[in-house]
C-alpha cells in the first residue's frame, strides 16, 4: 500500500490545526497553513450538534480541494482571517467569530518538539506512530484514506493545550469551551478530544494520473 502511494503525486501542507468543542455541541477545526501548494491560507471546518458539517474556505480553489478530500454537507467561500498575538488566536471566517488562548505545552508537546522536522515530515514516520497515537489520543489517526482516492499522513511537531474559547456563529453564541466530543466526522480521524493546537505537516497523496 505504501509502495503504491510512493508513486503518487504528493502535496505538503505545513502549519497548525486547532481542534476545540463548545458547550453548544458545535465542534470547530481550524487549519492555519503557512506553506502549501495554494500559498498561505486558513480554513475552518465546523460540525454542529445535529451532525451538519460545514466548510469555510477563503477561495474556490481551496474549497474545491478540501471538499474533495473531506466530507461536508455544505461549503461556503468566505474571507478567513487569522491573527495571533501572545498565544491568543483571533479568527474571523464569514459568519464565525472565534477567539482562543493556548497554555503551556505539556509532556507530549515537549516530546513532539524533540522529533527532528525532517523525520516528522516523512509519511513513514506518521505510519510508525499511528498506533501509539490511537492509544494516547482517542479518535486521532495519523494516516488513512481520504476522499477522491487520496491518502493522507499527519506528522505532528508540537502540541499546546487550549485554555479558553469564545465563539459565535452569526448572532448565536456557541458557548464555553468543551471537549471535541463526539469526534468530528470530516475524514478518517478527529482531533485530540481535549481542545488543543497542533503544529503539523500534512502530506496528501493524489491518485495516480
Amino acid at each position: 500500500m505504501l509502495g503504491g502511494a510512493a508513486r503518487r503525486p504528493r502535496l505538503r501542507f505545513d502549519g497548525w490545526i486547532a481542534g476545540l468543542g463548545t458547550s453548544s455541541g458545535t465542534r470547530i477545526v481550524l487549519g492555519h497553513w503557512q506553506r502549501s501548494p495554494f500559498g498561505a491560507f486558513s480554513d475552518v471546518m465546523l460540525e454542529r450538534a445535529d451532525g451538519e458539517r460545514l466548510l469555510l474556505a477563503p477561495t474556490q480553489e481551496t474549497a474545491d480541494f478540501i471538499s474533495s478530500t473531506y466530507l461536508f454537507d455544505s461549503v461556503r467561500v468566505v474571507p478567513v482571517d487569522v491573527r495571533v498575538t501572545d498565544g491568543t488566536w483571533t479568527v474571523t471566517a464569514g459568519p464565525l467569530d472565534l477567539r482562543f488562548t493556548t497554555g503551556w505545552r505539556r509532556f507530549l508537546g515537549l516530546v513532539l518538539r524533540a522529533v527532528p522536522g525532517v523525520l516528522a515530515r516523512r509519511p513513514v514516520w506518521s505510519t510508525l506512530i499511528d498506533r501509539p497515537a490511537r492509544l494516547l489520543l482517542p479518535g486521532v489517526r495519523t494516516r488513512g484514506s481520504a476522499g477522491g482516492g487520496r491518502r493522507e499522513w499527519y506528522g505532528a511537531r508540537d502540541l499546546l493545550p487550549i485554555r479558553a474559547v469564545s465563539a459565535a456563529f452569526g448572532s448565536t453564541d456557541l458557548g464555553t469551551m468543551a471537549p471535541v466530543e463526539p469526534p468530528v466526522r470530516f475524514g478518517f480521524g478527529s482531533t485530540p478530544p481535549d481542545p488543543a493546537l497542533t503544529r503539523v505537516t500534512t502530506t496528501v497523496a493524489l491518485p495516480p494520473g
